[in-house]
């Protein structure tokens, strides 16, 4: 019998090194787009926009932009623009909308946009992985053109896209920053290998029956990420927190047979250790995303180490993927459930 589970997503997963270099070869060719949107310092705010997995990548891209450009920024579902635009958005504020959407084509996103397009204090523009598709037609976009992908479940349009728009950011900041999404190309496809085996390991020498997901800063829209990833391609129940947050309330979920996993940061990292040992203090078994393990990290029932500690956390986020998209990956092959098509599940979400 002939193993048809599966046959779309992991080689998309296998593939978003070339993928992140195919969007940073693209961003060249479009200069003028970072230079008259993010570049420009006329908006009193930026607001990126997008619905599930696009919208927490508008998490890390508003976090992002606000430390490198130090200006506003914010993320939003793309609902709350449409449906509720004066309680998310203060009124007569200079407003750039940044609409973000692997297909270009999700209803939230461009009801969004066009609510606002006769608002004179909006302007908008976008980012997608289809040029021609309705997003890439009604408002100027940068496009992620190896991003585009045959299964439901974003991987590869995640990671490049969360890549074009940072290093679009760095282009707009300028400075060391933009050697720094050079030097992530640099690591990327080695770590995409190395998560491969090690995530099937994981899963298949371990039977967890809760999976909880923490991180802070701009790992916080990730870990919401790789949660949902868990969640679509595998059926299993998973949540995600903010990591010190955890510890208030949530944590009582925390028993054997569950396994929390943490996006370690450089910038809090002492302090998401003690969570992560308090955890294990708990019976749960602690993954650990890091950039190098040590004595600090000992006690952890499972290390991943990414490398590149020399960069700042906020170029180091799309390195903290390809692990966590393999488990969801292997945890859905042993469950006997097909990836590539979960229930339920569209690439493209209508109303």
């Amino acid at each position: 019998m002939i193993l048809t589970r599966g046959i779309l997503t992991l080689p998309e997963i296998g593939d978003q090194a070339e993928a992140l270099a195919g969007a940073w070869e693209q961003l060249k060719q479009q200069s003028s787009w970072v230079q008259d949107y993010l570049a420009n310092n006329e908006y009193d705010e930026v607001v990126f926009i997008g619905s599930g997995s696009s919208y927490y990548q508008s998490q890390v891209m508003a976090t992002t932009f606000r430390l490198w450009l130090g200006r506003s920024a914010s993320a939003l579902p793309s609902s709350d623009i449409f449906l509720f635009r004066d309680q998310s958005v203060a009124r007569d504020r200079k407003i750039l909308l940044v609409g973000v959407s692997r297909s270009g084509e999700s209803s939230e996103v461009i009801l969004a946009l066009d609510s606002v397009k006769d608002l004179a204090n909006w302007t908008t523009c976008g980012i997608t992985c289809y040029e021609s598709s309705r997003l890439g037609v009604m408002t100027p976009c940068l496009v992620s053109p190896l991003g585009k992908e045959q299964s439901t479940v974003m991987t590869k349009s995640f990671s490049s896209m969360t890549f074009m728009m940072q290093a679009a950011i760095a282009q707009a900041a300028g400075g060391s920053i933009l050697e720094e999404m050079e030097q992530v190309l640099d690591l990327h496809g080695d770590v995409v290998k190395r998560a491969n085996s090690f995530a099937e390991s994981l899963a298949e020498a371990n039977d967890f029956n809760k999976y909880i997901y923490l991180g802070m800063g701009a790992y916080y829209g990730l870990s919401q990420e790789v949660c949902l990833k868990l969640k679509e391609m595998s059926y299993v129940w998973t949540e995600s927190y903010g990591t010190l947050e955890f510890r208030h309330g949530p944590k009582s979920v925390v028993e054997p047979g569950t396994l929390v996993c943490l996006l370690v940061s450089e910038n809090a990292r002492s302090y998401e250790l003690k969570v992560a040992e308090e955890m294990k203090a708990y019976g749960a078994f602690v993954l650990l995303v890091t950039t190098a393990g040590g004595a600090d990290t000992e006690f952890a029932d499972a290390v991943f180490e990414l490398g590149g500690g020399f960069l700042s956390d906020e170029a180091r986020a799309v390195l903290y993927l390809p692990l966590l998209q393999y488990l969801g990956f292997y945890t859905a092959m042993k469950r006997g459930v097909d990836p590539d098509h979960p229930r339920n599940l569209t690439q493209v979400v209508t109303i």
